[in-house]
């Protein structure tokens, strides 16, 4: 089988000098024979000749291509293979996942094997470059005209040859490039074929081209009869019986193979109930289908294409679970707390009953590690009964995973949306886009920027991916998104979503979802019963203080398992008796307790604040720290800290020492010396405004002699008019200072609002104040009851005095 064969400009053959190309690699062809000139795809089984074919064409380096004596051998020896037969080269391969691959070769010269030096592992031959025997320039040239002419008679009345073919072979004036030319591209047999390969002279091979064609050209008026010369061919009849079966089928209205194919992707497309605009792109790829071969590589992209339509769910969508109790008791069953997140459920199911349509609420749960964002989606899922799409995009840079790439890229695919609906077989699953916080971006493009359409109601009806080029209706989805921190989300992107918090769990909270969740689980997991282990209260307290003080629940849920494993490795060594995980037991079992209360390491030490902060893993405690030495009034700030939190410091010093004679600070404190503002954890960023206020108390404990009071943490920015402004994250922040043993928050008054979110049996174990100058901070913060270093300080200033 071959395809379009020569071009009139092509260059001579190149000469092979035998010194570099007289031993070749052998490809055995199967019913296939190349000719000179020709460029012929094949296809390649056998795992050697495939080795054998990409080493060739890696290196750019001829094969002998020889046809084998039977064709029904699979791995033929040297006497299995004609002598003679074509030298080619390998111009294209692919390889194909059975381990097949197919190849395009041009035959270049003929050749005739002398030996074979090599057998195994790779059969090569020894080979001699054969020359055609040239004759009568004007004779042949002469018998050239009229076999082409015979040629284009033959194709008039062919279905398989073309009148391109016809031209270029009408183009051709070597006579010996016609002959190999028509013999390539003819139905005959193979011994026919081989045996015009094996014929040097010209004259001879177009004889014999002559004879076929008149006998081809009788044979394509009537159906093939015994001539003189013997029974036509098996190929001939094969050929001549398919067409007269595909005339037969045409005029009974019965479909080929291929017309049944289309027309089931047809029916298939039909019952997806697909858009107007899919319908349409539809039928034109369908009729595209039906013109390219079913070889062309083109032809499985188009099919794969329209499989795809086939297979979207445009019209299907599972029925919504509208009773709202049943949502509830679902929700409650699968996380204890959360209210402000079930209730936004309940009222996007309360909206579905009143409006038929109603568009996708578009969420963003934000909140530390542990705290239940990912299940929460699963649950809401089950809850109102519809299929559940996790979508990670932690660590995407390629835009192409939100939007697929373009059908011009070799394997291309849908996106990752469309990927997953088309496997929940649902047009209004709950998709969740999970850390969408951690997307990156690079050259390949901007992912979040591609979720700009995704997560816009007003857009995303008409989604387009870039594999289907035709619009999908994401409206009826109902997204989900999960971040750590919101500050890395675009603010575009972050304008589009419905923002929820899920700050963490307070300690009762805590052992409430033990109880009912994280216990039961790991019971289940080691293998244990209820009556074999036992977890009081006082043991899951001092677990949850001592060794995983989080925000979430991931660390504890850890060393409960390590707990449940340890009493399953007793049970199998012969110890029956319940185990109770008291403090005691629990040291004893997880060994040195990992967390200790930080308040309790801060003394009473003139310089030091203790501030809240929020960070990716939850609310924290931070201590800031100031000291003063001599030097050249430079103002340093360390800790790796933003420029946010950097200009905090300055404007917290500034109003100090503005203020410093109502202050009770002298102004002479500030001369000849270098102040270092430090806050610890240098590894950590930090950045934001809401240590202004921390910063403020621990420079005018270090400028005053006065500690600041122990158990007292505070946050709020503040101005150079000393005004105390509202900061965020003071849930988590409240939380934080809770697991660290702290008893007295200061807080903004403007904030007053957000302590209405704190449970209420964490604010009856705290204090709050509520403040809105720096003076109040100062008045509560500053225990001016210790002055042992008061004497210190004056020292110090009295030294600052001297200095040059």
């Amino acid at each position: 089988m071959s395809d379009l064969i020569d071009d009139p400009g092509r260059s001579a053959p190149r000469s092979g000098e035998r010194s570099s190309e007289d031993v070749l690699y052998v490809l055995p062809l199967r019913d296939v024979t190349v000719f000179p000139g020709a460029v012929v795809p094949l296809r390649i089984v056998r795992p050697a000749l495939v080795e054998v074919a990409e080493q060739c064409l890696r290196q750019d380096t001829p094969v002998a291509l020889l046809a084998q004596l039977d064709p029904a051998e699979d791995a033929p020896s040297s006497d299995g293979l004609h002598s003679r037969g074509c030298r080619g080269r390998i111009l294209k391969l692919q390889s194909a996942t059975d381990g097949s691959a197919r190849i395009l070769v041009e035959g270049e010269r003929r050749v005739e094997t002398i030996d074979f030096p090599e057998i195994t592992p790779h059969l090569r031959a020894r080979i001699d470059l054969l020359d055609d025997v040239v004759g009568d320039a004007s004779e042949l040239d002469a018998i050239r005209s009229h076999v082409v002419t015979t040629f284009g008679r033959l194709v008039e009345k062919s279905s398989h040859l073309t009148t391109e073919l016809l031209d270029v072979i009408s183009a051709t004036t070597d006579p010996a490039k016609v002959a190999d030319l028509i013999a390539s591209n003819l139905t005959i047999t193979q011994d026919e074929k081989q045996g015009l390969l094996a014929s040097l002279d010209v004259r001879d091979r177009l004889i014999t081209l002559t004879s076929i064609l008149s006998r081809e050209l009788r044979a394509g008026e009537t159906r093939p009869k015994k001539t003189a010369g013997g029974q036509p061919s098996k190929s001939q009849q094969e050929y001549y019986l398919r067409k007269q079966l595909r005339d037969i089928e045409r005029e009974l209205g019965e479909a080929d193979p291929r017309e049944a194919e289309i027309d089931n992707l047809r029916k298939r497309i039909d019952a997806a109930s697909p858009t107007a605009e899919a319908r349409r792109t539809a039928d034109q790829e369908l009729h595209r289908l039906r013109l390219i071969p079913i070889e062309s590589s083109e032809h499985s992209v188009v099919r794969t294409y329209l499989e795809w339509i086939a297979d979207l769910p445009w019209a299907k969508s599972t029925a919504d679970n509208l009773d709202i109790p049943h949502a509830r008791q679902i929700l409650d069953e699968d996380h204890y707390a959360l209210d402000h997140v079930k209730d936004r459920v309940l009222e996007f199911l309360a909206v579905r009953r009143l409006k038929r349509s109603p568009r996708g609420p578009i969420l963003c749960f934000v909140g530390p590690p542990g705290t239940g964002k990912t299940s929460l989606g699963k649950s809401i899922a089950r809850a109102i009964g519809r299929k559940f799409i996790r979508v990670s995009l932690g660590g995407i840079r390629d835009e192409s995973e939100i939007r697929g790439h373009r059908r011009t890229y070799v394997g291309a695919l849908p996106g990752r949306i469309l990927q997953n609906i088309k496997k929940v077989g649902s047009n209004n699953p709950v998709l969740m886009f999970d850390e969408i916080d951690k997307i990156g971006s690079d050259f390949r493009g901007d992912p979040a920027s591609a979720l700009l359409e995704v997560l816009d109601p007003e857009q995303n009806d008409t989604f387009q991916d870039h594999y289907l080029d035709i619009g999908f209706d994401l409206s009826k989805v109902m997204f989900i998104a999960t971040a750590n921190q919101l500050e890395p989300i675009p603010a575009a992107l972050r304008d589009r979503m419905e923002i929820i918090d899920l700050p963490g769990y307070s300690d009762l909270e805590k052992l409430e979802i033990a109880d009912r969740h994280l216990i039961p689980k790991q019971l289940d997991e080691n293998g244990l019963a209820f009556d074999q282990i036992a977890f009081p209260r006082e043991g899951l307290l001092h677990l949850i203080h001592r060794y995983t003080r989080e925000a979430g629940l991931r660390n504890m849920e850890r060393e409960i398992g390590a707990l449940c494993r340890k009493v399953a490795r007793s049970i199998t060594e012969g110890r029956n008796d319940i185990v109770v995980a008291s403090p005691e037991i629990i040291s004893a079992m997880l060994g040195p307790e990992k967390i200790f209360p930080e308040v309790a390491e801060a003394g009473p030490l003139p310089g030091v604040a203790t501030g809240l902060v929020r960070t990716p893993m939850g609310g924290d405690i931070v201590f800031v720290e100031a000291t003063s030495m001599r030097g050249n009034n430079r103002f340093l700030v360390t800790g790796n800290l933003g420029d946010v939190m950097k200009e905090s410091a300055q404007a917290a010093f500034s109003h100090i020492r503005a203020r410093a004679d109502k202050l009770g600070i002298s102004p002479e404190t500030f001369e000849n010396i270098d102040i270092h503002v430090h806050v610890p954890a240098g590894a950590v960023p930090k950045d934001g405004p809401s240590a202004g206020v921390a910063i403020a108390v621990a420079l005018t404990s270090l400028f005053s002699g006065f500690p600041a009071r122990a158990g007292v943490a505070m946050t709020g920015e503040i101005t150079l008019r000393g005004r105390v402004l509202p900061v965020g994250g003071l849930k988590e922040k409240i939380l934080g200072a809770k697991r660290a043993g702290i008893h007295t928050i200061l807080l903004p008054a403007r904030n007053a609002s957000d302590l209405n979110e704190i449970p209420e049996h964490v604010r009856e174990t705290l204090t709050f104040h509520l403040v809105q100058t720096v003076d109040e901070v100062l008045d509560l913060a500053i225990d001016t009851t210790t002055t042992e270093t008061t004497t210190t300080i004056a020292e110090h200033r009295e030294t600052a005095r001297d200095l040059p």
